[in-house]
């Protein structure tokens, strides 16, 4: 019963991400759902800042807090290793769905590129965002990134492999792919009004803090090899990186000179 149980909360857990990740591509675009990044009742705006504010920092702390290692192992004493990361998916939902039904509109254009070429570049940028966050999550195995792969172990009887450090396709050309996707589409307004950019800005800088901390658990847990990676692959744009031979060469040439 309890592999049962497990199997049957870490689809529903799934299930529910999926369906709220579809909302929220609609409400960044404001496109087919009933309230987009944009709709719904305007506030004064010291309340607007103040509950989005307050929105954003649910999100940015449960994602922040539960991530760390030092937090799984004690919330493991808990709850069971094989929905630990189905929790973790249910609880980043939870706080993504809040975010989406209290957001506040804050209006106010800043650009407005409709019937532009900017427009139509900046339509198809939120379009190859999101595919680029899709199939990031796929590169480093999707289902084990939203615990389906966990709780289908534990019924099945067996345990995953420890993580491997691997960089595939996408991976060997920026660091995070996937955050990457994120910053795209949430850029890529052909309309940004004041409320859009105050999530743009507050989502892109939650995002560069969560690399550092996340960078700092993988160089725990991989140690040299990705201290190398980073020194040899960019964050989050793909421009070339010049190793540390090369800085050297450019350093010795200036002592030359």
């Amino acid at each position: 019963m309890k592999k049962i149980f497990a199997v049957i909360y870490g689809v529903s857990a799934y299930l529910f991400f999926l369906g709220t990740f579809i909302y929220a591509i609609g409400f960044a675009g404001n496109i087919g759902v009933p309230k987009g990044i944009d709709d719904g009742k305007v506030s004064p705006l010291p309340v607007a800042i103040g509950i989005n504010v307050l929105l954003l920092a649910v999100f940015a702390l449960q994602h922040s807090v539960m991530a760390r290692q030092g937090f799984k192992r004690m919330w493991t004493r808990i709850v069971p290793h094989s929905v630990e990361r189905s929790t973790y998916v249910v609880a980043a939902t939870l706080a993504l769905a809040l975010l989406l039904w209290q957001w506040r509109p804050i209006p106010g254009i800043v650009w407005d590129l409709r019937g532009t070429i900017g427009g139509t570049i900046l339509s198809v940028l939120f379009v190859v965002g999101w595919m680029l966050l899709l199939a990031s999550t796929f590169l480093v195995n999707h289902f084990e990134l939203f615990g389906l792969a966990q709780v289908w172990a534990y019924a099945r009887g067996y345990e995953l492999p420890k993580p491997t450090f691997r960089t595939p396709g996408l991976y060997r050309i920026v660091r995070h792919p996937l955050y990457a996707g994120f910053v795209i589409a949430f850029w890529s307004a052909p309309v940004m009004t004041v409320g859009h950019l105050m999530f743009s800005i507050a989502t892109t800088g939650y995002i560069l803090l969560g690399i550092f901390f996340e960078e700092r658990d993988l160089i725990m847990t991989f140690g040299q090899r990705y201290r190398e990676y980073r020194q040899r692959v960019p964050m989050l744009i793909p421009f070339p990186k010049r190793s540390s031979a090369d800085i050297a060469t450019v350093e010795r040439r200036r002592q030359v000179l």
